[in-house]
């Protein structure tokens, strides 16, 4: 038992087609115990090799990464309070009673907001219907999509239920910019990325990207899949409709990095909460990695998910107060605070088509046994 066990069952994920490939890093402390890259980092239009440098599409890390840490950040510097009502900020949101919504309730999935809606069509209706040139990614259609969603009716009585919702991170991602007086994706670069020194972790504007005619160094990144509505494989390109409707930027979906950068950013929150990093402050870095008491039998923290009795993508081996998150596209994180082991696991499942499952499975097992081969077993 140990790292090579990893490392075949990599091989064997990629052999049989879980996975196109993958990139991972292993931290135990201040020391990296494990990292590589596996199989391919694209199979069409041609195979190329999977690399430590490739920058993936985060999907739902996003969240976590950055549109929570976004937010502890507001709460350190009191510009936001969790307890907030989210109508303090936005007036019209409490219709359809949500008045008594708050940002803790956004934070842990409990909103009662749907899990998702497909915003993405109306976009493309309103582009259609009014003749508007390239409203779907674009500043316009992300105002769009915040009015649509002030507008919503709950699925559910807020504090009753959890529903792991995209909606409640895109009201969240309008909350950084609105209390910030920044675009999501400047606050989060000036604030979190560049700090770290993250060379390679952004959103990916789209609105910029067509203005100035930018074309993405395709080979740096993990594409995903051959897109049904875009007709194109997305290479560079948000994955999520919705991310890519609102321009790239939004607080559910849109980060783009590799994997060591994530590891970096974890590194950082890590030494947070064990007191050796201000960079977010201890206690509030504690409450947010804390299970969420609002509902009971949750397992949502705050922005961060924490292992489920059964069935956890985490394994068998994290403890109860362990905290992550995954991604759709194929990424995920799981962290033990107490013992500073991160797992960052990038790959693009989606790739070349997003009903691939397979990495269901895989998750668990491969966590199993990272967690095994640090402990020796």
């Amino acid at each position: 038992m140990g790292w090579s066990d990893v490392e075949r069952a990599f091989g064997e994920a990629v052999e049989r087609g879980a996975i196109p490939g993958a990139a991972v890093v292993v931290r135990v402390g201040a020391d990296i115990a494990f990292e590589g890259a596996f199989g391919f980092r694209s199979l069409v239009p041609e195979k190329t090799p999977m690399k430590i440098e490739t920058v993936f599409d985060l999907s739902s890390l996003t969240k976590a990464l950055a549109t929570t840490v976004a937010v502890m950040m507001l709460t350190r510097d009191g510009k936001l309070r969790l307890d907030d009502r989210v109508t303090r900020f936005f007036h019209n949101f409490g219709v359809h009673g949500k008045t008594t919504v708050t940002f803790r309730h956004l934070l842990a999935h409990c909103s009662g907001l749907a899990a998702w809606r497909p915003f993405y069509q109306k976009v493309a209706e309103v582009e259609r219907a009014a003749s508007k040139v390239n409203f779907m990614a674009s500043y316009g259609a992300k105002e769009f999509v915040y009015e649509e969603i002030h507008r919503e009716k709950p699925e559910a009585p807020p504090a009753s239920k959890t529903i792991y919702s995209d909606l409640n991170f895109i009201m969240l991602g309008e909350t950084v910019e609105k209390v910030s007086t920044a675009p999501l994706n400047r606050f989060c670069r000036d604030k979190i990325f560049r700090p770290l020194g993250l060379r390679a972790t952004d959103f990916i504007d789209i609105a910029l990207v067509r203005s100035r005619r930018l074309e993405p160094v395709a080979d740096m990144f993990a594409p995903t899949e051959l897109c049904p509505s875009r007709k194109r494989l997305l290479v560079g390109e948000v994955d999520d409709e919705n991310a890519y409707a609102m321009g790239g930027v939004a607080g559910h979906a849109g980060l783009f990095a590799p994997v060591r950068e994530v590891d970096r950013i974890a590194r950082e929150l890590v030494a947070c909460w064990t007191g050796r990093s201000d960079f977010v402050p201890q206690k509030v870095i504690r409450e947010f990695w804390s299970r969420d008491k609002t509902v009971a039998g949750s397992t949502w923290a705050l922005g961060w998910d924490m292992p489920s009795l059964e069935g956890s993508s985490s394994g068998r081996h994290f403890s109860p107060g362990a905290v992550g998150h995954l991604g759709f596209t194929g990424t995920s994180i799981w962290i033990e605070p107490a013992r500073e082991i991160v797992i960052s696991i990038m790959t693009n499942r989606v790739h070349p088509r997003r009903d691939n499952q397979a990495i269901r499975e895989f998750r668990p097992r491969i966590h199993d046994l990272i967690m095994e081969a640090i402990d020796g077993e």
